[in-house]
């Protein structure tokens, strides 16, 4: 009997040194194969990133490297909130399809529609158009008035398109990748629902999914708890930039979040958590040069791949999603280059097709 559990003890401990050992392989093998990628990340001096590699629902790789807050030595963690930047689009397409879904608007719902005062012109943009970046809205970058620093939101966006003539093109004709559109989208989600549209994120997408770091920053309203801030690298020199006169702007690029929160927004996207699956199939149906409801729609070494980047003053992200193989990755990176979707790209070789 006693040599029986001795036996039954021992295999227990060589299963958990096989185990030990497993996971110590895979471990090195994820620091000798992710590390020398976010080589210009890494150090307590230097601004950083945060990566997220997720398969079949689980999180293979969790990696931070870096500072969120220089001035205050504070390291990048899971849970640190970078500026999404363009990142945002598909939160905002999300917040218009379910109001789609609830009857209280329609993909060609037209903008003098909800805005009886807007232009003529706006009679041919439809809800669909703005979302796929087909509407031909003027740059609300290139209409900001020169030397002027006070920052611009997205009614003062909507007030500047009120105030134009006409468009790019003839809406629905071509792609031209639209802010203003987005901005626009974010004034249409506040009329359609009466709250705004931080609000409306929190309430609707957010706190539903468990995503409570996150946030569409408004100065002087909200936080950003764990707050990474941006800078920009030259050379050896490092200068805090994390704001400039468009970063009020919530529906082209507002939201703050964190690995650890989209996760959640990642697996959300697998079910019907947020929206019915016929909706979400519609957002991930390319237009116009391959452009969804928020996403960017391709292939990518033959499989089906939406992905979306965030480039803004002091931060770029981006998302690379392969739902046919239940694959992730994400990169929040809080400084202002380079590119973070050529790592996501060797991340996808290594973890995905290796």
């Amino acid at each position: 009997m006693m040599m029986g559990i001795s036996k039954w003890i021992f295999s227990i401990i060589f299963v958990s040194i096989l185990a030990a050992c497993a996971t110590d392989t895979r471990d090195r093998y994820t620091t000798d194969r992710v590390d020398p990628l976010f080589r210009l990340y890494q150090g307590n001096n230097v601004p950083g990133a945060a990566v997220s590699i997720i398969h079949n629902g689980k999180v293979i790789v969790e990696k931070t490297y870096g500072m969120a807050d220089l001035e205050n030595k504070m390291p990048i963690t899971s849970q640190s909130n970078f500026r999404l930047a363009s990142f945002t689009k598909q939160f905002t397409a999300m917040c218009i399809m379910q109001l789609i879904e609830r009857e209280k608007l329609e993909l060609a719902t037209t903008l003098p529609d909800i805005f009886p005062d807007f232009p003529n012109y706006g009679k041919s943009i439809t809800v669909r158009h703005l979302l796929q970046h087909q509407s031909g809205l003027l740059d609300y970058e290139d209409l900001l008035p020169e030397n002027n620093d006070e920052q611009v939101h997205d009614a003062d966006v909507l007030q500047i398109m009120m105030h134009q003539s006409g468009t790019y093109f003839p809406a629905g004709t071509d792609y031209r990748y639209s802010n203003s559109g987005y901005a626009v989208l974010a004034m249409i989600i506040e009329k359609i629902s009466g709250v705004s549209y931080a609000d409306y994120l929190r309430e609707n997408i957010f706190q539903p999914l468990g995503m409570l770091n996150s946030v569409a920053f408004q100065n002087g309203i909200s936080t950003v708890s764990n707050r990474a801030y941006g800078y920009t690298v030259e050379g050896d020199s490092i200068y805090f930039s994390d704001q400039s006169r468009t970063s009020a702007v919530l529906g082209d690029g507002g939201i703050y979040s964190s690995i650890d929160d989209l996760y959640k927004w990642d697996q959300a996207l697998y079910d019907e958590s947020l929206i019915s699956g016929e909706m979400l199939q519609q957002a991930f149906t390319p237009g116009l040069s391959n452009y969804g409801f928020g996403w960017r729609i391709d292939t990518y070494r033959g499989h089906l791949r939406t992905h979306h980047t965030g480039s803004t003053r002091g931060f770029r992200t981006v998302i690379c999603r392969f739902p046919e193989d239940d694959f992730t990755v994400i990169i929040l990176s809080n400084r202002n280059g380079p590119g973070v979707e050529g790592i996501a790209d060797e991340l996808t070789d290594i973890f995905l097709f290796e």
